[in-house]
């Protein structure tokens, strides 16, 4: 049989309870059951990731190991502004990587000479795990640390002697610079390197070379308050993407044992966690702000938007896991502004959407099923965390009802279980009473220490949330409702080939208002029911509206011209057709570096449109061009050439114009791309003139 320890803090919690006015008995734990270490981090839920090291300076993401220390030397660095960002956002602690995969260590180590020593930051004396602890403390925010197991750099990688030096770094970082809240283990380990000038691949058993059982211990030496972060935890686990998505189905609990760092099928069988799971290992989801981890400056237009930034937020901690959002600070050593100005607009929409719990002390609370006073439903209402509802033992089910005074308008429904005592609740329903009917709202499975759903607008004056199934008897510390403002920004807009134009709204209950002839947009313009055609060169203005606020959104401004149904590719490649498709996401690389089109008649053209490739990591971006027109495709005629200006730093749309000119035919031809490699279309138009 298998035996669990029950940790101190759930048999103190049990205890309390059972003595907080009567007799009735707390519900027995429910195996695995969360240390007080993580029941400490699971309330921080939300803190930042840096990705500041060589990479930064050397435009990687993965280092090699041989890069020459000289090169780090960030001009205006600055950790009190990433406290100041980090702590205006909400979040509650920064983890650092101090050593990354390619082995340059960010303080002054004894272990090895490539480190912050010998760069030029501070003439050498520079020591930026000191900086950031500090900085971090006197904000009053946790402080963490990456530890990249693999070093690309270290001669002595792949033998014995290597886990000495990475386990006195591991010493040095949680001896000399305060209390760390938690150890972050990256799953990425073994392959080519520079290895001290070998530049060879070397391999290594992830499951037993870095014996991780005695690293740990260093740990809990050192820093017994900290959770250790791996694919296997063992104290919190890895999310399984790198979208900042948990699951529809999370799991706190896993099969610990059946896991190892960088295993290949984690992924898949392990991340959302197992029902039946033998280790409490609750998920944290990381995601950079940008597409990558480290600093880009082709990246600064790429900034995650707001609606992309509220989706991770409400998949992440509003499916039972925390967030680690990721800021890859710039060479000056600085959070980039473009990262700081979007993260304020996701702050700001938080603050907005969670402003207002409408379940307060006037409600009402009826249960089906309940234990008693001490576990009664108005336990699941009261705001506070060690309190919470629960059925008698055997009932694995039964539901809370709250009645309002005066009707309530809801669109946001958080649940939040007592995980003290194990995470049991397997699936759930909420209800409304619409014109005296019980109408079906939601439904979900796990619940764990948060959920968040976000639904349609709900106006009633009864709200029912329901346990159908659950592991033991459910025991729910907290039910709230919110209704959050509806999201107002500009409507984004898509076009097929033929002309067709449709807009989407990331919020479905507001209203988008448009017009054709570059007016402003008002609730009186058109409003957007469903495609239409757009078959001339038009300016096209459109807003989102907010009826219940009567508030508009920024203005989208869109410009097009003739639609592209007719128009063929002149002897491309595979692939060609992608450079008029109409979709930014593909694009078509020619090895010729030129780019020739039929636009099926004959057009005054006064310019034309180049989108460079817009993949994470970008290729061919035209630098220096020449674009030719012809009306017979035989004879072809120079009409400009030039430079894309700053594309290397601002790789959007580029409009280049002319004089006036007849045509069919156009190419447009590379000169030169940033990186040398074959140019890339991702879309190319034209301008045209009556």
């Amino acid at each position: 049989m298998k035996l669990y320890r029950i940790p101190f803090i759930a048999l103190l919690a049990a205890q309390l309870i059972s003595c907080g006015g009567d007799s009735q008995p707390a519900p027995e734990p429910v195996q695995p059951v969360p240390s007080e270490r993580q029941l400490a981090w699971q309330d921080l839920e939300y803190y930042g990731f840096v990705h500041f090291n060589m990479n930064t300076f050397t435009n990687m993401e993965w280092g090699t190991g041989a890069e020459d220390p000289s090169l780090f030397n960030p001009t205006e660095f600055d950790a009190g502004q990433w406290a100041r960002v980090v702590k205006e956002a909400g979040m509650k602690g920064i983890i650092i990587t101090a050593k990354h995969h390619d082995g340059f260590c960010l303080w002054p180590t004894a272990t090895t000479e490539h480190s912050i020593k010998a760069s030029p930051y501070k003439g050498g004396d520079g020591d930026i795990i000191r900086e950031i602890s500090d900085a971090c403390r006197a904000a009053g925010l946790k402080f963490g640390v990456y530890l990249s197991p693999w070093d690309r750099n270290n001669e002595h990688y792949g033998t014995a002697e290597y886990i000495g030096v990475f386990r006195e770094q591991l010493r040095e970082l949680l001896t000399n610079y305060g209390e760390v809240f938690e150890v972050w283990f990256d799953g990425a380990n073994g392959g080519t390197g520079y290895y001290g000038g070998a530049n060879e691949e070397r391999r290594v058993d992830k499951k037993s070379y870095y014996d991780w059982e005695n690293t740990f211990k260093i740990i809990r030496e050192l820093q017994p308050n900290a959770v250790i972060f791996g694919d296997a935890g063992p104290d919190v686990r890895w999310v399984g993407n790198e979208h900042g998505f948990a699951y529809e189905t999370t799991w706190s609990n896993l099969m610990r044992d059946s896991v190892y760092g960088g295993m290949p099928e984690y992924s898949e069988m392990y991340s959302p966690g197992q029902e039946n799971g033998t280790h409490w290992v609750p998920a944290e989801a990381d995601v950079s702000i940008r597409p990558g981890w480290y600093y880009h400056e082709y990246e600064d237009h790429k900034v995650k938007t707001l609606p992309q930034l509220l989706d991770i937020y409400y998949n992440s901690i509003g499916r039972n896991a925390s967030l680690l959002l990721n800021f890859p600070v710039d060479k000056r050593g600085l959070i980039h502004e473009n990262d700081v100005a979007q993260l304020q607009k996701l702050t700001a929409k938080i603050k907005e959407d969670f402003a207002n719990n409408l379940v307060g002390k006037q409600v009402l609370v009826s249960t089906s099923v309940d234990r008693g006073r001490s576990f009664s439903g108005s336990k699941a209402i009261d705001g506070k965390s060690d309190t919470f509802w629960s059925t008698p033992d055997g009932e694995h089910a039964g539901s809370l009802t709250l009645e309002f005074k005066e009707e309530i308008r809801f669109n946001r429904f958080m649940v939040q279980e007592y995980i003290p005592l194990g995470q049991r609740v397997k699936a759930f329903l909420l209800e409304a009473q619409v014109e005296g009917n019980w109408q079906e709202i939601a439904r979900g499975t796990t619940v764990g220490y948060k959920r968040i759903l976000r639904l349609p607008s709900v106006t009633t004056k009864a709200v029912r949330f329901t346990v159908l199934d659950a592991k033991a008897s459910p025991t729910i510390s907290n039910l709230a409702l919110f209704d959050a403002p509806r999201l107002l920004i500009e409507p984004e807009m898509a076009r097929e080939k033929s002309g067709r134009v449709s807009f989407s709204s990331m919020d479905e209950e507001v209203e988008v208002y448009y017009t054709l002839d570059g007016s402003q947009p008002t609730a009186e313009s058109l409003k957007y029911e469903e495609p239409f055609m757009v078959d001339q060169p038009t300016e096209i203005r459109v807003v989102s509206f907010d009826p219940q606020s009567e508030q508009f959104s920024e203005v989208a401004v869109f410009m097009l011209d003739v639609p592209k149904a007719d128009w063929e590719v002149l002897g491309g490649g595979e692939n060609a057709h992608q450079a008029i498709d109409e979709d930014n996401r593909t694009n078509y690389v020619s090895e010729s570096n030129r780019l020739m089109l039929d636009l099926g008649s004959d057009y005054s053209l006064g310019g034309f449109t180049y989108m460079p490739v817009q993949n994470r990591y970008m290729s061919g971006v035209i630098k220096t061009f020449v674009f030719e027109v012809s009306r017979d495709g035989v004879t072809w005629q120079q009409v400009t050439q030039g430079e894309f200006g700053n594309i290397a730093n601002s790789p959007i749309l580029q409009r280049i114009t002319f004089s006036p000119t007849e045509a069919r035919f156009i190419r447009l031809i590379a000169t030169e791309t940033l990186d040398g490699n074959a140019a890339s279309f991702a879309e190319v138009g034209v301008i045209t003139v009556k």
